[in-house]
């Protein structure tokens, strides 16, 4: 029996990637996500923002974020503000407010072809990690491993493993289109 868990672990960590990458595209819904990968400087070092306040969603285009320490407004306004993220932001006293603008359809367009690109980025990681175990399965059976039978076998078995992934990043990125178009 071939041990496919190296070839499992590579298309799971590609489809949890994707599912990343594509959270990180603004719709123009206030989603908190979108704050994730942005590190305010507090105490003296990058912090991630998530670790410095809490982050809700106001209403369908504002997200609210309340620091845990009210010094570090400043820091978390322009944390945000220089990740360039499109979103305008406003500080008061107790919060930060983040707030995304109206999609024109242009933008629309855009975010389309990014998600796109995320998507072939994450086949091309796909079809890597199943010519490896391709290559690895007729290394096994150049060395008397498995049978030829055995190789076939295993080839079909990890085509269909590749298929079934190659399926869950189309919905993810058919769930993020539909969401791009409103």
């Amino acid at each position: 029996m071939t041990d496919f868990t190296q070839l499992n672990t590579k298309l799971v960590a590609t489809q949890e990637w994707l599912v990343a990458e594509l959270a990180g595209v603004r719709t123009g819904r206030a989603v908190p996500a979108l704050l994730d990968n942005i590190k305010a400087d507090a105490y003296g070092m990058q912090t991630p923002l998530k670790q410095l306040a809490n982050i809700g969603v106001e209403d369908a285009r504002t997200l609210r974020v309340s620091p845990f320490d009210m010094g570090q407004i400043k820091d978390i306004e322009r944390a945000i503000n220089s990740a360039d993220l499109g979103v305008g932001v406003q500080a008061t006293a107790s919060e930060v407010r983040v707030i995304f603008p109206e999609l024109t359809g242009e933008r629309r367009e855009q975010l389309l072809k990014i998600a796109s690109a995320k998507l072939e980025d994450a086949r091309v990681a796909v079809r890597g990690a199943r010519d490896e175990m391709k290559k690895d399965l007729q290394q096994q059976e150049k060395d008397g491993d498995i049978s030829k039978d055995e190789n076939h076998n295993a080839q079909e078995e990890m085509q269909k493993m590749v298929e079934d992934a190659n399926k869950t990043l189309e919905e993810q990125y058919n769930k993020k289109e539909e969401e791009i178009k409103g």
